[in-house]
């Protein structure tokens, strides 16, 4: 990026050690206020960020599931109960999943829209909605990442950590999007994406919903959650560019884990070696 800042100091929790915490141990320890539930690829990362900025500590967001591995252990069993009727899933196990939250956004939090809304009754729901054919080509990309054949090779020889994060992943499309393909998810989007926002504001009492749009600044969103204004600029982060450059990190951890770089170099979540290599 132009500013020149490193990529450990733009994205310092990718570069932690695995936090190895079991969440089925944990509790609630912070109420949680804030479900903002639009589609991955709509701001969520500026959206984390604002409300971070306004003191929501923490906020869920996809990328937490590679701070935590072990967090994929209890979204796989959230899609077994939402989906194949496997066991249960509610407020208490939301509370020992997301108990250290004060607000989640992007999936696979997305994904359980009407069951936290129903579980934090007290909360208060975000909706940020993009232009339909500009989110579908940055979802495709995702997609074709999350299918890629070098992915699947990464699974297989890091089980533990790429497998799972991974295994969520493919899980949140299977199971969101009834996609078993990258052709059938990219198939099936636009339709999954219109429901999804249909269905959150089927549940969601309008007392309780903002429809945020991204670029009007603090006021709607501090009024909203009746927080003041913060003295900084919202965050405006280019989303795209700190996609590729998580991306580019995960891949570079990934390659030091499973040691046979050969075996991901062809990996479609990559980024170009000239970007992997000056990452240290």
């Amino acid at each position: 990026m132009a500013d020149g800042t490193s990529l450990r100091a733009r994205h310092p929790d990718l570069y932690l050690k695995d936090a190895n915490i079991d969440r089925h141990a944990c509790r609630r320890v912070v109420p949680m206020e804030v479900l903002s539930l639009g589609m991955g690829r709509t701001g969520t990362v500026s959206m984390q960020a604002a409300l971070r900025i306004l003191g929501y500590n923490d906020c869920y967001h996809g990328f937490d599931i590679f701070l935590n591995v072990k967090d994929c252990d209890m979204w796989m069993e959230a899609f077994a109960a939402k989906y194949q009727g496997k066991g249960k899933f509610g407020r208490a196990e939301f509370d020992r999943l997301l108990g250290h939250c004060m607000a989640v956004t992007d999936a696979p939090c997305n994904s359980f829209g009407p069951e936290l809304i129903d579980a934090y009754p007290e909360a208060k729901v975000i909706l940020v909605e993009r232009e339909i054919e500009s989110w579908y080509k940055s979802f495709s990309i995702v997609a074709e990442g999350i299918y890629g054949p070098g992915v699947q090779r990464a699974t297989i020889l890091d089980p533990f950590w790429t497998g799972r994060s991974l295994g969520v992943l493919r899980k949140w499309l299977a199971l969101e999007f009834g996609a078993n393909s990258l052709e059938k998810a990219k198939e099936v989007a636009r339709e999954r994406y219109r429901a999804h926002y249909a269905e959150i504001r089927r549940v969601t009492p309008k007392e309780r919903l903002l429809e945020y749009e991204l670029g009007s600044g603090w006021e709607p969103l501090c009024k909203f959650l009746g927080k003041p204004v913060p003295d900084v600029p919202f965050p405006r982060l280019n989303e795209a560019e700190t996609l590729k450059e998580k991306i580019g990190i995960l891949r570079w951890q990934a390659r030091k884990r499973v040691k046979w770089i050969r075996l991901v170099d062809g990996c479609s979540l990559c980024t170009p070696s000239s970007f992997t290599s000056s990452l240290s």
